[in-house]
């Protein structure tokens, strides 16, 4: 579909065309009567001239058809440079639109020919009296011929720049839209992200939180003093998930409006003691294999890993599992890999506590990021198994 023009585009292409008539109107006309003619000729001359005119004129006002009849009006402009030298600009304008829609030119071009052959051997010396030989009947039709080339040319450069304005512009439409996948993607990556670490840092706080509260809620035969101690480890656990909560936020937020470092640290295995400690206050039997495993550095990536790792299926044990006994067993080499495996007893009841369901999903997710590999699920002893295999560099 062609391309639509302004205003302003439109009419400098006709003054161009109008202005090339005219230039070849008035140089005929100079080189016409400078020439002897009888007083007869002159009139004939006269009459030839306001014809050629105003033929330029009709062919000018048949350029805005050309965007719909473009055949018609080039071969009808072309034609009419036979015996009008003003039609010359118009059909410069035909014949070039002719040649940026690569349509058929040849058509053109052999109308064009034909009427140079016509005007240079035929019109020229029985309406103009022209007097020269072959040679310059043939020097007109050759110079007529470049005069066309030239238009061709020009439509040809028209529309290779057309195409590549156009290519630039699919370009960078291109490069928006990839621009903007990019930035979605990125936007949902930083939310999963957001979700995993929201996930890995409240999921074990509030867990404990809701299976103290359980307790208060079931059981009857708690004295003054034991309900002030279990509503004291509610208290102290909300307390340590909005602490951990804004470490999070901390962390996540790029403004550091908080107040709160960007560079907050994170847990990694030299908290691992501490958590287990956590869990055993609430009520949770878990027992530790690790031998000097972590009295050895660990690389941070690494044993930040491990701790979520631990972390969530100490939370996931609690939930499924309620007071079933958890066995955490770290094995390894530096240079070789670390092996995190939490073992806990199927029970056949499991904790009120709502299950997001993407947490064994966001440990997945965590170890595939350590270059590691990460496999859960019941094994034929009756006991449910999370390992993580985490590479451990020099």
């Amino acid at each position: 579909m062609p391309e639509l023009l302004r205003p302003w585009s439109r009419v400098w292409r006709y003054l161009l065309a109008a202005a090339v008539g005219v230039v070849a109107w008035a140089a005929m006309t100079a080189v016409v009567l400078a020439g002897p003619l009888t007083a007869a000729q002159q009139d004939v001359v006269g009459a030839v001239l306001v014809l050629d005119f105003a033929l330029g004129a009709v062919t000018l006002a048949l350029l805005p058809l050309r965007r719909r009849h473009l055949l018609v009006v080039a071969c009808l402009t072309s034609a009419a440079c036979a015996v009008s030298v003003t039609s010359m600009g118009p059909a410069a304008l035909a014949v070039a639109s002719m040649a940026a829609r690569r349509q058929r030119i040849a058509i053109v071009a052999a109308m064009f020919l034909a009427g140079s052959i016509a005007s240079e051997f035929v019109y020229r010396p029985r309406f103009l009296f022209t007097e020269g030989g072959a040679f310059e009947a043939v020097s007109g039709v050759v110079l007529g011929g470049v005069f066309f080339a030239a238009a061709v040319a020009a439509g040809y450069y028209v529309a290779a720049r057309r195409e590549l304005v156009d290519s630039l512009r699919e370009r960078a439409l291109t490069a928006e839209r990839e621009q903007a996948l990019a930035a979605k993607v990125a936007r949902d990556a930083e939310r999963n992200r957001i979700a995993r670490e929201m996930h890995d840092v409240l999921a074990h706080r509030i867990s404990m939180v809701a299976l103290h509260a359980g307790a208060l809620t079931y059981r009857d035969d708690l004295d003054r003093g034991q309900t002030a101690e279990t509503a004291q480890t509610i208290q102290e656990n909300a307390r340590l998930a909005l602490a951990e909560l804004r470490e999070v936020l901390g962390v996540l937020r790029a403004d550091g409006s908080t107040g709160i470092s960007a560079d907050a640290p994170q847990p990694t295995l030299a908290q691992l003691p501490a958590l287990l400690a956590d869990a055993r206050e609430a009520g949770s039997a878990v027992r530790l294999d690790s031998g000097e495993l972590l009295a050895r550095p660990f690389p941070e990536t690494l044993s930040r890993t491990a701790f979520r790792i631990v972390q969530e299926a100490l939370t996931n044990a609690r939930k499924h599992a309620p007071g079933e006994p958890v066995v955490v067993r770290l094995t390894g080499a530096e240079g070789e890999v670390l092996e995190v495996e939490i073992r806990n007893p199927l029970a056949g009841r499991a904790s009120a506590a709502p299950s997001s369901g993407v947490g064994l999903l966001g440990l997945a997710e965590r170890a595939e990021l350590a270059g590691g590999t990460f496999a859960h699920g019941p094994r034929p002893d009756g006991s449910f198994v999370v390992t993580a295999r985490l590479p451990w560099q020099s």
